[in-house]
């Protein structure tokens, strides 16, 4: 039998995450991630959800594979179907708990789309009537995901600067949250994910 490139290399990631459980695949998450720690609020076994540092609306979330590959195209079968399985779920969920009407889930796959992180996110944003109205309408959402307020990359590299330091007064119209805000927000979104509230 023949086995096509990184076939074996899938398989192997498989086969341990089948055996790990969900705690051992959570310390390995915040060992590798650990400016993750905290935030995280949804598990599948190939994918996690997170709260976000500066959300364009309240109840932007993100979701990513856990393994760490720039690009759509890089990730298996697999953890595509794990990864928008998790939008789909924590998507459903978001719209409950922030009553939204819509929601925009949006992916910049690779640089030159606007991807900040080389890390495949997904965007889960809450919508509601007119809530962009004072920005220009509804599709002002695409450029807030491109520019400045969607630069999830740069957001953190700031926090990284602002941690040693006393942190700046953002003018902006969003500002960062503190861990603790983020914690909270992720266990409150971690218990509306459980089977019973689905």
């Amino acid at each position: 039998m023949t086995r096509k490139r990184g076939q074996l290399h899938h398989e192997n990631f498989r086969l341990e995450h089948q055996h790990a459980t969900v705690n051992e695949q959570a310390d390995t998450l915040r060992h590798v991630f650990s400016h993750l720690v905290g935030i995280v609020f949804h598990l599948s076994p190939l994918s996690f959800a997170i709260v976000n540092l500066k959300p364009i609306l309240p109840g932007h979330v993100l979701v990513s594979p856990r393994r760490v590959v720039p690009r759509l195209s890089d990730l298996s079968h697999d953890e595509v179907v794990d990864l928008f399985l998790t939008v789909q779920k924590v998507g459903r969920m978001i719209e409950r708990v922030y009553k939204a009407s819509s929601l925009n889930i949006a992916m910049q796959d690779g640089a030159d789309a606007g991807q900040s992180v080389p890390h495949v996110h997904t965007h889960i944003i809450p919508r509601k009537v007119a809530d962009l109205d004072n920005r220009g309408g509804s599709d002002a959402i695409y450029g807030m995901l491109e520019g400045d307020e969607g630069d999830v990359g740069e957001h953190l590299e700031e926090r990284k600067r602002k941690r040693p330091q006393f942190p700046k007064v953002d003018e902006s119209t969003r500002h960062s949250r503190s861990e603790q805000e983020m914690a909270e927000e992720a266990e409150m979104l971690a218990r509306e994910m459980e089977p019973s509230r689905l």
